[in-house]
């Protein structure tokens, strides 16, 4: 049964209680078919603004203080991207695009903490590129020692580098200040979704073609825990507290919870969207026509996450104190990329 926003005033109020702080700010979600970016009321879900992007963006990324986001513009199937956006969250106008040159197809992203920087992958070059927002240059480019990084994270102390690849199944380690790559490990066909966990201490890893998820040792970077995941996991998020991981199973058109402290899933919480009518070859995953193909995720409190439906065009919202659906907001044509700031629609925090 989906849950309509006005229906659920009960698990609303128990929400607020736990968390209040994030039902007011947007949520900022990629639409890779409408090369734009949906800015939404995270408390009505209504749309607030529609900001055109590149070709094709699918991942994005908020500044620390939640003024900035910043978007790769990956490019569609024949035509490779070379750009990321940068959209201004106060008043919600694209402020730059930035050029990356013979670095195409920008993929994940990730904010350096304490810092103006970011990190962005492009995986034919095989680099990832550390990037200043604040005057758009690349300050530098950091070789993998792999085929096509695709999502990136660092720890918390801006120590470590973590960059997951698809096509190998293997994650890169990279020394930070030296740029220096450490090791690469093994974690599992189709390695995709990665996090740190807030304490630095963990980074977990979706395996989208074994169904399984690979926990590594931030320091020694052994390899932990396998723990089996839902129908092709495809992105992984920590809540900010470090109690909840929280992984988008495509294909099954679920969301798993893991317990981190004892690796245990649980719970699972089914999307529940309407589908599409009739069929829709040119869609991403395409295959995947029983679900809504839940691929973006992001926990911007301990008590709420949001996830993006590519297949069905909503966010879905869901309350971590039950494991329950709170609501769909209508997003652009095929969500990827969600993330959340705390600026209220007037600009305000």
């Amino acid at each position: 049964m989906i849950l309509a926003w006005f229906g659920i005033s009960a698990l609303f109020s128990q929400e607020t209680a736990h968390d209040a702080s994030v039902l007011q700010g947007k949520i900022i979600v990629v639409n890779k078919s409408g090369d734009n970016v949906s800015l939404i009321d995270a408390t009505t879900g209504q749309l607030i603004r529609e900001v055109a992007v590149g070709l094709e963006p699918h991942e994005v990324e908020v500044s620390p203080n939640g003024r900035l986001a910043v978007v790769g513009n990956f490019g569609n199937r024949e035509t490779p991207g070379n750009t990321l956006s940068v959209i201004d969250l106060r008043n919600g106008r694209l402020l730059r695009t930035i050029d990356l040159g013979a670095y195409v197809r920008p993929h994940g992203l990730k904010w350096l903490n304490g810092s103006n920087r970011f990190l962005v992958t492009s995986g034919p070059s095989n680099h990832i590129l550390e990037v200043n927002a604040s005057n758009g240059r690349i300050v530098r480019a950091i070789n993998t020692g792999q085929e096509t990084p695709h999502m990136v994270t660092i720890t918390p102390n801006n120590r470590t580098i973590f960059a997951s690849s698809v096509a190998t199944g293997n994650v890169s380690v990279v020394d930070f200040k030296t740029g220096e790559l450490i090791r690469i490990v093994r974690s599992g066909n189709g390695a995709e979704g990665i996090d740190v966990s807030p304490d630095g201490k963990e980074v977990w890893v979706t395996n989208r073609a074994e169904n399984t998820i690979s926990v590594f040792n931030s320091e020694s970077f052994e390899k932990v825990a396998t723990l089996p995941a839902g129908d092709f996991p495809i992105r992984g998020r920590f809540t900010p507290d470090g109690r909840l991981f929280l992984v988008s199973n495509a294909r099954a058109g679920s969301v798993s919870v893991f317990d981190v402290a004892s690796h245990k899933k649980v719970a699972e919480i089914k999307m529940q969207p309407p589908l599409p009518v009739g069929a829709d070859d040119e869609r991403y995953f395409a295959e995947f026509s029983e679900t809504s193909v839940p691929i973006g995720i992001h926990a911007p409190g301990k008590t709420v996450a949001f996830v993006a439906n590519t297949r069905s065009d909503v966010v879905t919202r869901i309350c971590l104190v039950e494991f329950k659906i709170t609501g769909h907001f209508t997003a652009g044509r095929e969500p990827d990329g969600v993330h959340f700031s705390p600026i209220r629609p007037s600009g305000r925090r």
